[in-house]
């Protein structure tokens, strides 16, 4: 008879999940900074890269509170944002809407990986693992506060630039 499944277990699997996200992520942001045609928004990729590399020890530091393994579970999710990300970088190069198109495609990884944090950082509470909720609450607070500056990209730049054209 197979094992009843609990919330630690559900914990655990959605944790790998998003450690592989933001591994993918890492290799996904330098891409979307070198496509950027605004200095602003090639700057906010490259601060974001290092907030994901904080992200990722973030996480690793997690796994081992919890006495686990750091390790990636395969999230199609977050490959399917990604990828149409790419489509994005190809189909909308070198035109005025380009911008507007990756600050779409980096808000949907954003408020994916807000989903995600919120969900571990409820469910640590749950399980009683204070030490964890900080550090996932530290990570959640900078993926808000990096959808915020996106949307300002957005709405004071690129947005306008894209509909102008």
């Amino acid at each position: 008879m197979a094992k009843e499944k609990t919330l630690e277990d559900l914990f655990y699997d959605t944790l790998k999940d998003i450690y592989f996200a933001e591994r993918q992520i890492l290799r996904a942001l330098p891409k979307m900074a070198r496509a950027a045609q605004s200095s602003d928004l090639k700057a906010g990729f490259q601060k974001h890269l290092e907030e994901t590399e904080a992200h990722v020890e973030r996480l690793q530091q997690v796994f081992e509170k919890i006495g686990k393994r750091a390790q990636g579970k395969t999230c199609e999710a977050i490959q399917g944002i990604i990828a149409e990300g790419e489509e994005i970088m190809e189909e909308f190069k070198g035109t005025p809407a380009l911008d507007a198109g990756l600050i779409s495609a980096a808000q949907a990884v954003e408020h994916y990986e807000i989903a995600r944090y919120g969900t571990l950082k409820t469910w640590a509470a749950t399980l009683g693992l204070k030490d964890v909720v900080s550090l996932l609450d530290q990570t959640l607070q900078e993926e808000t506060a990096t959808d915020k500056k996106l949307s300002q990209l957005a709405t004071t730049a690129a947005n306008q630039k894209a509909k102008a054209a």
